[in-house]
């Protein structure tokens, strides 16, 4: 089960699109350094279809994308609530997920997601918007994964 910590409409997570970020509690990955250390507890209440479709409700007219942040303790999960997403807005809105792996499940469907960061977060390197960064923001369009991290990146 995902529990909902927190949300908020931002606009610097995905490139062009105003976000409704919703931070998942609960994160297994322990990153060092991680910037949002209280996530790692089991905080919030339970992410399910009504609390989700009453906030798109809400939201939905003030937003283009909808990203899940965090979830890595049920990627299954995340999937099935990006397709409820989709299906909601019958495709208006796109779908992301923050995901602190290294790798994207292999028994997930990229095709539930329109954006999806992969990387743990690494303090020397920094996050999406450093140069030095490990993680990885793509765009996936079709299948076709297409690394966009430049995009969110701070030039010297």
């Amino acid at each position: 089960m995902l529990r909902l910590a927190s949300y908020d409409i931002v606009f610097q997570e995905i490139p062009g699109e105003a976000t409704l970020a919703l931070n998942l509690s609960g994160c297994p990955n322990r990153c060092p350094g991680c910037h949002s250390p209280h996530l790692q507890q089991e905080l919030g209440e339970a992410l399910d279809d009504e609390l989700l479709s009453g906030l798109l409700d809400v939201y939905g007219s003030a937003v283009t994308c909808v990203c899940f942040m965090g979830g890595d303790g049920d990627p299954a999960e995340v999937e099935r609530l990006a397709r409820q997403v989709r299906l909601q807005s019958a495709g208006t809105w796109k779908t992301g997920w923050y995901s602190g792996k290294e790798q994207f499940p292999p028994n997930l469907s990229p095709n539930a997601f329109d954006y999806v960061k992969l990387g743990s977060y690494q303090k020397g390197l920094g996050g999406l918007d450093s140069v030095h960064t490990n993680q990885r923001l793509y765009r996936i369009t079709e299948g076709r994964w297409k690394n966009i991290t430049e995009l969110l990146q701070r030039r010297p």
